[in-house]
C-alpha cells in the first residue's frame, strides 16, 4: 500500500504570501515560547563527544543530569499520562536547541508533561568537536547512536523521534535502514527534511535569495568551523578549496563529502539522501514538507508510491521551510509542534 497523503493547509499569513518570506519571519521574528535546557556531555566510541539538551518539567536551573537525575524521572514516568512520553528532537544544518523551532516545540512538549531532549551533531553545541570530522545531511549511525544513549537513560519512556530540516533527513534514512528494528519508537517525523539532496543543494545554488541568504548564513559558520579544524588537524583539509567556495556544493565537495567517506559531493549527496528508503520505514512517520519550501520546492517531494503504508505525507501549500508561522502580526510558531502532537497521538 502507498503512503498517505495529507495536503490539509497551514494557515500562513497573507502578508507572508510565499516561501521565502514565511521562512525568513519565522526564524527571525516570529514569537515563540522559550526552551530551557540542562546539557549531558556523552562520549563516543570513537573519541569524539554529543553534547544532549534535556528538558522535563521539574528541571530547573540548578539540576544536573546525571543517574540521580534519571532515576527521578524514570520513578515519575507514567504517574500521569503526558510523563510516559518523550521527544528526541534533531536540529537542522548549523541549528542547535537554540534554534526557532527547537524552542518552540521543546517548550511546547515540556509544558505538557513529556521529556525532551535535544542531541546535538558534532560541533554544533557551542563547543569544537575532538576529531577532523563533523557531521552530514545522512549521520545515520550517530543518530542511531543518539538514540540509543536516549534509551539506555530512560528505557521505559514512551519515545517519539522528530528531525528538522537536515536532522529530518537523517532521521528517516536511519529509520529507513534500521525497519523493524526501530519499532521502540512509539513514531517519528520529518519536518521539512531535504530528502533529494541533490535536488535541494543544487536549489539553494541557485537563484539571489537561496544563495545571498540562506547559502551565505550556512557557509559563514561551516568555514570558519571548517578552517579552524585544520589549524587543529594539518593536512588533513583542503583550506584554500574550503576556503573559496561560493556554495554548499563546493563546499561538501570540498570537506563534507571526503572527510566523511564519499567520493565526491555527488557521491555524498546520492547516498545520503533519505528519499530512497522511504519505501522501508516500519513505524509510523510523519514527512512533513509545505510545497513552498525555498529549500526543496514541491516538485521533488516524494509521492505516495515512493514511501511505504506507515508514512504519512503532509505537504501544505504554504509554510516555507521549517517555519510554517500563523496567526496575527508578528506571527507564531504553534502549529509545527501542534501538528506533531496531533500525529503522535493520533497517527494521521
Amino acid at each position: 500500500m502507498p503512503a498517505y497523503l495529507d495536503t490539509t493547509p497551514c494557515p500562513t499569513p497573507a502578508w507572508l504570501p510565499e516561501g521565502h518570506s514565511q521562512t525568513i519571519f519565522a526564524s527571525q521574528l516570529s514569537s515563540h515560547h522559550h526552551a530551557s535546557f540542562q546539557r549531558e556531555r556523552v562520549d563516543t566510541p570513537d573519541g569524539d563527544f554529543i553534547d544532549f539538551d534535556w528538558t522535563a518539567p521539574g528541571l530547573g536551573p540548578d539540576t544536573v543530569v546525571g543517574p540521580e537525575l534519571f532515576a527521578r524521572l524514570a520513578e515519575t514516568a507514567g504517574t500521569t499520562a503526558a510523563s510516559r512520553n518523550g521527544l528526541v528532537l534533531f536540529h537542522g544544518l548549523e541549528g542547535s536547541s537554540a534554534s526557532h523551532y527547537a524552542q518552540a516545540i521543546s517548550q511546547y512538549f515540556r509544558a505538557r508533561g513529556w521529556t525532551v531532549v535535544v542531541p546535538h551533531f558534532r560541533g554544533c553545541s557551542g563547543e569544537p568537536n575532538r576529531l577532523p570530522r563533523a557531521y552530514h545531511s545522512g549521520d545515520s549511525a550517530d543518530v542511531g547512536f543518539m538514540l540509543d544513549a536516549v534509551r539506555q537513560r530512560l528505557p521505559r519512556m514512551h519515545w517519539h523521534a522528530a528531525g528538522i530540516s537536515l536532522g529530518g533527513n537523517a532521521l528517516l534514512k536511519y529509520l529507513g535502514e534500521a525497519g523493524a528494528t526501530a519499532g521502540w519508537l512509539a513514531a517519528a517525523a520529518g519536518v521539512s527534511a531535504p530528502v533529494d539532496l541533490m535536488a535541494g543543494g543544487r536549489t539553494l545554488g541557485t537563484g539571489l535569495i537561496n544563495r545571498r541568504i540562506y547559502t551565505h548564513m550556512f557557509l559563514r559558520t561551516l568555514k570558519s568551523k571548517t578552517l579552524q579544524k585544520a589549524q587543529r588537524f594539518p593536512g588533513t583539509i583542503d583550506v584554500l578549496r574550503v576556503a573559496n567556495a561560493r556554495d554548499l556544493y563546493e563546499f561538501d565537495d570540498a570537506y563534507t563529502a571526503p572527510t566523511h567517506g564519499f567520493r565526491d559531493v555527488d557521491d555524498y549527496w546520492t547516498r545520503a539522501s533519505s528519499k530512497p528508503l522511504l519505501m522501508d520505514i516500519a513505524i509510523p512517520t510523519l514527512v512533513l514538507n509545505a510545497r513552498n519550501d525555498p529549500f526543496l520546492p514541491g516538485r521533488y517531494l516524494p509521492t505516495p508510491e515512493q514511501a511505504s503504508s506507515h508514512v504519512v505525507l503532509h505537504q501544505p501549500a504554504q509554510g516555507g521551510h521549517a517555519g510554517f508561522p500563523t496567526g496575527s502580526f508578528p506571527s507564531n510558531l504553534n502549529w509545527l509542534p501542534r501538528r506533531l502532537a496531533d500525529f503522535f497521538r493520533t497517527g494521521r
